[in-house]
């Protein structure tokens, strides 16, 4: 199937279970809101918490975001996560310590199942496969690629640090935040994350400077975990005006060097060439693409 493929700047993390959590989701401007199942859902309340879920994406979604849910490992509890999880109005599924494609595959199969005992189409939902053990980032590159309903490879921090033993902060992050950006690009995902920690929210500058860093990198989104995060997400995660504007001079640029035949060119004393025109092709392509989702939301608000 021809699926759009969402900008997600920012995903905030909401526990199902938690009323006061799921009631003001709407109102945090993410581009995506993740109903978790997983980790802040205790083993006792999950049998519940699957029961939410559709009450729960209904409320969250009111203002246009997008809806995921995280689901749970072992395949047990996955597979009573997928089976109340899919519907219509659920965009996506996290799926915590994926081990190997097979295990994306097999989770993709009933996700499958699940779409056609819903009436929907078929590949519908977006997956996004989570690394978070040292065996699986050597699988990373097969994870990416494993099946067409992956929207990002993703690399769980805290998680992937306490497996490998390192301190979870910027520098130990980032040789394997990069491999899970170029594993994503190599299979035509979007790549997602921060080259740094979710769990810090303290201190909103420091966190912007984080998620502009990321963005240099190649990053386009990532999750968080409180509301405070939501805002530097979406702002270091857009491409700027000035940006905007440049790009549209580049592109003015080349039109004109392109009908005096010629395939590069000078602008504001630098050479252009066609990887930077089509760099700005791709950033203005992108704040197409936010602006689309910003006008969506401000209408539903309205």
């Amino acid at each position: 199937m021809n699926r759009e493929v969402p900008v997600w700047r920012s995903l905030l993390y909401v526990p199902v279970n938690v009323d006061r959590y799921v009631d003001k989701a709407h109102l945090r401007g993410a581009d995506g809101i993740i109903l978790d199942l997983e980790d802040s859902v205790t083993p006792s309340e999950k049998d519940n918490a699957r029961k939410l879920i559709g009450a729960a994406a209904e409320k969250v979604s009111r203002n246009g975001a997008d809806v995921l849910v995280r689901i749970n490992r072992p395949l047990e509890i996955a597979i009573r996560d997928i089976e109340a999880a899919v519907s219509p109005r659920v965009k996506a599924l996290k799926l915590p310590k994926v081990q190997s494609a097979e295990h994306v595959q097999l989770l993709a199969e009933l996700v499958s199942e699940m779409e056609v005992r819903q009436g929907m189409e078929v590949g519908s939902t977006w997956l996004v496969p989570m690394v978070e053990t040292a065996d699986a980032f050597f699988q990373i590159e097969k994870i990416a690629k494993a099946h067409s309903r992956n929207f990002t490879v993703l690399l769980g921090g805290e998680d992937f640090a306490l497996d490998v033993g390192f301190v979870p902060d910027p520098e130990c992050y980032l040789y394997p935040k990069q491999q899970s950006l170029i594993a994503a690009r190599a299979a035509g995902l979007t790549p997602m994350g921060l080259i740094g920690t979710v769990a810090d929210y303290s201190d909103p500058e420091a966190y912007l400077n984080v998620v502009r860093h990321s963005a240099k990198f190649g990053f386009q989104g990532a999750s968080c975990i409180h509301p405070a995060n939501v805002q530097p997400l979406n702002e270091g995660f857009s491409p700027k005006q000035e940006e905007i504007d440049y790009a549209r001079k580049v592109i003015e640029a080349d039109a004109e060097a392109s009908a005096a035949g010629r395939g590069s060119f000078e602008l504001d004393g630098k050479m252009i060439d066609i990887p930077v025109v089509v760099r700005a092709q791709r950033l203005l392509a992108r704040a197409d693409k936010i602006a689309v989702r910003e006008a969506r939301g401000a209408a539903a608000i309205a």
